[in-house]
């Protein structure tokens, strides 16, 4: 997902593939979207409440980044160890 739009449409989302995608990726992402409506439809929430589920990173805490906003970037301790 590119951008999030709730001002436009609510719960509407702009996806912008990039050019390199095969057909055979955006085939596949369009029948996974078309799954997702029906589920949507279906009432099925627990597929929506828990996701991203494979994703290397978790849901966003937007509460906690509004209130404690990181506003410049820092090397982690770890890396700093590993480059000495």
């Amino acid at each position: 997902m590119t951008m999030y739009f709730p001002l436009v449409v609510h719960g509407a989302m702009l996806i912008e593939p990039t050019e390199s995608e095969s057909k055979q990726t955006l085939d596949r992402f369009c029948e996974v979207m078309e799954e997702l409506a029906i589920d949507a439809k279906a009432g099925n929430t627990e597929r929506f409440t828990a996701a991203p589920m494979k994703a290397p990173r978790r849901r966003l805490d937007e509460t906690r980044a509004a209130r404690s906003p990181i506003l410049k970037w820092e090397r982690p301790a770890e890396t700093l160890k590993a480059a000495e």
